[in-house]
């Protein structure tokens, strides 16, 4: 059994990125990577022994640290590298994480071992899983704030199931997805007990052709194989293709995140602005050949995601001039600080050059008067083609050990994480800013992991979403490709065009079906001359965010507060059965607290079973139903 979770936590991991771009086909494993963990929580092996819901719990525990220990692993690289910790450190941190973390897998598995236990049923508790695991992803993403590769996001690329996320955002997806492991595990562990729950009068009875090929046909592990197919299909469905109307230039500086970036050397402020400005005007790009570098002018862009192969593609430049629609410079660590009068000019200058509005990643500063000091934000400056300055967004949602350090007391050790920036304090406002006669919302880096948070901008009325991005703390791990597919997956639900544009990749534009139009290659200085487009209808999960995970959080709540309740009454009915003078029956569905077996909730105690019990036995021996 504890093999089998340790499969899937291993089965589990290979529909996300590992070290690089996921192949498509890898998302298929996510269909069935739950098996071995719910044939281990409800197996009769299981049931059988003691404290079987105490098992079920530390039998998913052990998957969820597993599978968060190697989905998360670049934890330790950025602690280590960027966080300036000891090894030791780095790796309790990630230890930790895994531990906190793994604990809705264990209540998830609780959850389904408590239903089976309750009701004698493992096709209730099976109908129980995809509620469940639903309900307590929502809880990941509100209790400790961390809805990273949720099971959904593992068909990004899935264009028939993708169809969900407008509606119930990547929540219907992972409920689609562990509905059909809970059907194939039904399979396996069904097929062979045909007759649970089956009346003990018709027990000894041998089942007639039609009921068999009925069950067949109906049986879970077939329905749930078609499911699979039917499903995994979507795989090699390609998205429409809409059309664009509008370009933007992408900055990808590549600045160093562990360099020093004060810019304070001869000359070396103006070097920086100058490239800034050079890319800046790269609105047009022509393919040269593929061999030469993208610092060297290289000037192709990618037709897809960087590392997977995908076409080169180009832009034709019209015979006369253009400029673009907008410029953006990602978040990074460039000294640019709203208050410095070198970086207002300098924003000035790019706008004038390029013609067009710019969003840039900078520090905003704000004295608060009450605290008679200045108050910094991670924010987006935005600066009309006029060089005036349009507005500010500030990140809401900050990075815990990136941008604040939570509990300061008592995770002292932590502030080397910070020592760069100091403590970023937290924004209170999502804007949508027009531009051009379009409106664009703005969200920067980790906030593309709250689905609920960025619908907020296309409800407020953005026809384009931009998001701004430093994955270079990430390194060359799996962070990076998961982070993208995060964002790619808040194009999917509300349908919009997402900008996204990075320190050092993955640089790209994704259109309203969550695929990637164009990129640039990672680790370059570059610039990505984006199509786009503008979009103004609104789906349901803009309107209404995550009615499907609450419902599933609701459905939860009543499914373990009656399976509970009907456990507890067992428990409280099984001494009184026990020691009943008239040896009475125990009624069908009755489990009692000390009976392991199964078989009695699903049949009961036939006259039989119970003729050789003496008064006061309370022994599973005795109890159990002869086979």
């Amino acid at each position: 059994m504890w093999a089998a979770a340790g499969l899937s936590a291993c089965l589990l991991e290979l529909p996300f990125p590992l070290a690089g771009p996921m192949p498509v086909w890898r998302s298929v494993f996510a269909w069935f990577a739950l098996v071995p963990l719910l044939w281990a929580i409800l197996s009769p092996s299981c049931e059988a022994g003691r404290r079987p819901l105490r098992r079920a719990f530390l039998l998913a525990y052990l998957c969820g640290l597993l599978w968060y220990a190697g989905n998360c692993y670049w934890i330790y690289e950025t602690m280590l590298i960027h966080g300036g910790l000891t090894p030791l450190v780095s790796a309790l941190l990630l230890v930790g994480y895994s531990l906190v973390l793994g604990l809705y897998f264990g209540l998830f598995g609780l959850g389904v071992a408590l239903v089976r236990r309750a009701t004698g049923s493992t096709k209730l508790a099976l109908a129980a899983a995809p509620i469940l695991w639903t309900g307590l992803e929502l809880a990941a993403s509100r209790i400790t704030s961390v809805p990273w590769d949720q099971l959904g996001y593992s068909q990004v690329d899935n264009m028939l199931l993708n169809q969900l996320a407008p509606w119930t955002g990547v929540y219907g997806i992972s409920f689609v997805l562990v509905g059909v492991n809970a059907m194939l595990t039904g399979g396996l562990l069904l097929d062979r007990s045909h007759n649970e729950r089956m009346p003990v009068e018709s027990m000894g009875s041998h089942p007639s052709r039609k009921d068999k090929n009925a069950a067949r046909v109906g049986h879970p592990g077939i329905i749930g194989a078609v499911l699979l197919a039917g499903g995994t299909a979507g795989i090699f469905l390609a998205p429409p293709k809409p059309t664009t109307t509008a370009t933007a230039v992408l900055i990808q500086p590549n600045l160093d995140v562990a360099g020093e970036n004060n810019w304070m050397r001869p000359g070396e402020w103006e070097r920086h602005i100058a490239e800034f400005t050079r890319l800046a005007d790269e609105q047009c790009k022509t393919g040269v050949p593929n061999d030469r570098p993208s610092s060297l002018g290289w000037k192709s862009y990618l037709a897809g995601i960087p590392q997977t192969g995908a076409p080169m593609g180009e832009i034709v430049c019209p015979p006369y001039p253009t400029h673009p629609d907008l410029v953006a410079w990602p978040e990074s660590p460039a000294p640019f600080f709203e208050d410095d009068a070198r970086f207002e000019q300098a924003m000035k200058q790019v706008a004038h050059s390029a013609q067009a509005p710019l969003v840039v990643g900078s520090v905003g500063m704000t004295l608060a008067a009450d605290e008679q000091r200045w108050r910094m934000y991670n924010s987006a400056l935005i600066v009309g083609a006029d060089g005036a300055r349009v507005g500010r967004y500030d990140k809401i949602h900050l990075v815990p050990f990136g941008e604040y350090i939570p509990f300061k007391r008592l995770l002292f050790f932590a502030r080397k994480l910070t020592g760069r920036v100091s403590e970023f304090t937290r924004g209170d406002e999502r804007k949508v800013f027009r531009l051009n006669g379009h409106r664009y919302g703005i969200f920067i880096c980790y906030e593309s992991v709250f689905a609920d948070e960025v619908r907020e901008f296309a409800q407020l009325g953005a026809e384009v979403l931009v998001n701004v991005s430093d994955d270079g703390w990430y390194g060359d791990t799996s962070a990076p490709w998961q982070h993208l597919n995060m964002a790619r997956m808040r194009a999917i639900e509300n349908r919009r065009w997402i900008l996204r544009d990075t320190n050092n990749g993955v640089t790209a534009v994704i259109d309203p079906y969550g695929r990637v139009r164009q990129s640039i290659p990672r680790h370059a200085v570059d610039a990505l001359p984006a199509a786009y487009g503008f979009r103004d209808d609104v789906t349901f999960y803009t309107a209404h965010g995550d009615v499907f995970g609450w419902v599933c959080v609701l459905l939860s709540f009543g499914i373990v507060a009656w399976a509970g309740r009907k456990l507890l009454r067992q428990c409280v009915a099984a001494p009184s059965n026990n020691l009943s003078a008239n040896r009475q029956r125990q009624p069908p569905g009755r489990l009692s607290c000390g009976t392991a077996d199964p078989q009695i909730a699903a049949g009961g105690v036939d006259a039989a079973s119970t003729a050789g019990l003496e008064t006061g036995a309370t022994s599973r021996d005795n109890l159990r139903i002869s086979s």
